[in-house]
């Protein structure tokens, strides 16, 4: 017995064990390399999402809308937002900008910003000061509306900033406390759905008769939940007006 390999944690590993070990370790990576492949290949594919600062800062000029979340219809668009897009639009950091565009509402009106990109949604950060917004020259054209009736949605409340890209917390208490303290600042929020609703997951989220988003919502911000409510579409945007009385949460 005395000529057996043993291991001992402080001495060389015995000649005749090295090969045993190397295949146990190969085989051990190898294992969960694929576990790791086989679950990451059933995720569906996140959304590329973010600031669009390769593009550079964006000046364009569109309608103010406020219901009762600030949106820019764009009527003169550039390449890279074109006419016909309408935009969710925050100041920077956890704020909004509702007090300034306020006295522009139905007006025509020129922004700068930086954009925000996810999928079918679009946002932008709009610069501080008297750069950031301006009165424009011209008549608005009305924003074309269709009512789309009574939906009854799975999904989340987040806010649309930091869900178009500016930050991506993930999930649980931080995602929550975020996206709750983005939306107390004003900046619009947005309801995910589980499933496409219209061609597009995204849509702002608003109160009944387009109110600010109710103190009931609050405590389901990033939270897995169903509702009902008014969908209609603005410009390309979907507006959903939620029924705070039909809120569950969903295991």
């Amino acid at each position: 017995m005395k000529d057996d390999p043993f291991f001992v944690g402080y001495a060389p590993m015995p000649r005749a064990w090295r090969a045993l070990y190397g295949v146990v370790i190969v085989a051990f990576v190898a294992f969960f390399a694929a576990v790791g492949f086989m679950l990451g290949g059933n995720q569906d594919a996140p959304e590329a999402a973010g600031f669009r600062f390769d593009y550079g800062r964006q000046t364009v000029t569109g309608v103010i809308e406020m219901s009762p979340y600030p949106i820019l219809h764009v009527t003169e668009g550039t390449e890279r937002i074109p006419a016909g897009r309408s935009l969710l639009m925050s100041g920077q950091g956890k704020t909004g900008i509702d007090t300034r565009l306020a006295p522009m509402e139905g007006q025509l009106a020129t922004v700068s910003g930086v954009p925000l990109e996810r999928g079918t949604i679009d946002a932008l950060q709009v610069r501080g000061g008297q750069r950031g917004v301006a009165p424009a020259e011209g008549t608005a054209p009305d924003i074309p509306v269709e009512d789309l009736g009574r939906w009854r949605l799975a999904g989340e409340i987040c806010d649309g900033k930091c869900l178009v890209g500016a930050m991506r917390p993930g999930r649980g208490l931080a995602h929550k406390a975020c996206a709750n303290l983005c939306i107390l600042g004003e900046v619009p929020p947005v309801f995910v759905s589980s499933q496409p609703v219209e061609g597009t997951d995204f849509m702002l989220i608003t109160g009944p008769d387009a109110t600010p988003l109710p103190v009931e919502a609050y405590d389901r911000i990033g939270q897995f939940i169903s509702l009902e409510g008014q969908l209609e579409r603005r410009g390309d945007l979907l507006v959903l007006r939620m029924d705070p009385t039909t809120m569950e949460l969903l295991p």
